[in-house]
């Protein structure tokens, strides 16, 4: 009974599908039939939604889904009428739990034609949507990423889906060509690959890159040292920044803090100059290179929350986790070796503004320590949130990275995790959200200054 109703179901909607390869084989691609998410475990390719008791070829204005690329999620498509469609989010890879980012193509539409998108299973219904937060889009001709307008998009429980919270946006296609969406900007393995090449090419002689390790997909796991080549000879003092990025590899923004920090380090800016004669930064921009590749949002290939894996890293099911450890176990062991700082950078997707995450002590000293970087932020960084930043040490965090360092590393290494809102940022006298963008994270403005202030005191 329950394959004759299925038949009948796609008899009278006929969506053409076909199949993604996730796993460099044939996954299941999300059928209009299926409403397991454990089982949705593919990008819809080249899907030709035809609406519902269409019979024949499909035509012009039949919207083509694709979602088979580089960080791609969609794991169906289900017309509700001519104009309208439920969109599902295709689940972290082995792990069901996580249905967050989404980033889709959308092709052959008329132009002028008018659409209902509704994006139905969300898997956490806390979301900066209720605050005004949209997706982005751009398209072939227009290929700077935009925001929708926040007055045409709506986030509600629908009666039509039990009271599950959903996301609807209209949208009208003014040109016919090849349209993006996504849930934030995306950056990724390959930008990423691509600028590391560049910087490279310019044979800096105070940038060194290396292959720290490889994922469990076979991609890489860099490293970038930026510092004076004096303070890189055997036997000289160092004093250590480490910076990491992308663990949960949704959070998009992480990158872009990321991306601009290196940019400050290697330029000719007096300050980043002065920075680099007494310092030396490691930076490992993607923790998580196969999450960020396959399009999940929280998890790896294996579907690993790498974030809670700090503690005990496995070198086969954690291999980004357990190398960049053993490196900063090595660097805090080092007798030239001042490891004074740990920052992992991520984004949130309920609160405003950056912001930060510190650990809490018993001794004093260490707490006073602690709180200086967070303040000197809050001074000079318009953005920054002293009332957002939070100092903890709560069990279930005890496996991320901020908090399992903190405890293994020396009493002198401070492990912050810093924190950059998906969507913008206010302060007491703005008007309302100033929304970040991709090409400059305004959180780095005055951040140089106190780079300069913490880390030369």
């Amino acid at each position: 009974m329950k394959i004759s109703i299925q038949v009948q179901i796609k008899q009278h909607r006929r969506i053409s599908t076909s199949r993604s390869p996730l796993f460099d084989n044939e996954t299941e691609t999300g059928e209009d039939v299926i409403d397991d998410q454990d089982t949705m475990v593919g990008n819809v390719t080249n899907l030709q939604v035809l609406p519902p008791y269409h019979y024949g070829p499909a035509e012009k204005g039949h919207l083509c889904f694709d979602a088979a690329f580089e960080s791609g999620n969609l794991g169906r498509v289900s017309p509700v009428s001519d104009e309208e469609f439920d969109l599902f989010i295709r689940p972290d890879t082995c792990n069901a739990r996580y249905r967050v980012w989404f980033y889709f193509s959308v092709s052959n539409m008329l132009k002028g034609q008018r659409v209902i998108f509704n994006i139905v299973n969300f898997s956490k219904t806390k979301s900066l949507f209720r605050e005004g937060m949209t997706p982005v889009v751009k398209s072939a001709s227009r290929p700077k990423w935009q925001r929708l307008p926040s007055k045409q998009c709506f986030y509600y429980r629908s009666p039509r889906k039990q009271g599950e919270y959903i996301f609807t946006f209209p949208f009208v296609f003014d040109v016919d060509e090849l349209y993006y969406f996504a849930y934030c900007f995306p950056y990724t393995y390959t930008e990423l690959q691509a600028y590391l090449d560049v910087l490279e090419s310019q044979n800096l002689p105070y940038l060194r890159r290396e292959l720290l390790g490889v994922s469990v997909q076979q991609r890489r796991l860099d490293l970038l040292t930026i510092s004076h080549p004096a303070n890189l000879a055997d036997h000289v003092q160092q004093r250590v920044v480490f910076f990491t990025a992308r663990v949960h590899p949704g959070e998009t923004p992480a990158s872009f803090i990321c991306h601009g920090v290196i940019q400050f380090l290697v330029s000719q800016h007096s300050l980043a100059i002065l920075l680099r004669k007494y310092i030396v930064f490691k930076i490992v921009p993607i923790l998580n290179p196969d999450g960020v590749y396959l399009g999940n949002y929280r998890c790896s290939l294996m579907g690993y929350d790498l974030n809670r894996q700090w503690t005990d890293p496995s070198p086969w099911a954690h291999p980004t986790l357990h190398t960049t450890k053993s490196l900063l176990t090595s660097l805090d062991t080092s007798q030239n070796v001042d490891l004074d700082f740990y920052v992992d950078i991520h984004a949130h997707s309920t609160l405003m503004n950056a912001f930060m995450f510190g650990n809490t002590f018993d001794e004093g000293s260490r707490v006073e320590q602690q709180s200086v970087f967070p303040k000197l932020l809050s001074m000079n960084v318009e953005d920054f949130s002293m009332g957002n930043t939070c100092f903890n040490r709560d069990q279930i965090k005890s496996g991320t990275s901020r908090r399992c360092l903190a405890q293994e590393l020396g009493a002198n290494t401070l492990c912050y995790t810093l924190e950059v809102s998906f969507f913008g940022w206010m302060t007491n006298s703005s008007n309302g959200v100033i929304p970040y963008t991709a090409e400059a994270c305004i959180f780095y403005k005055n951040t140089q200054y106190c780079l300069k202030k913490l880390f030369l005191i």
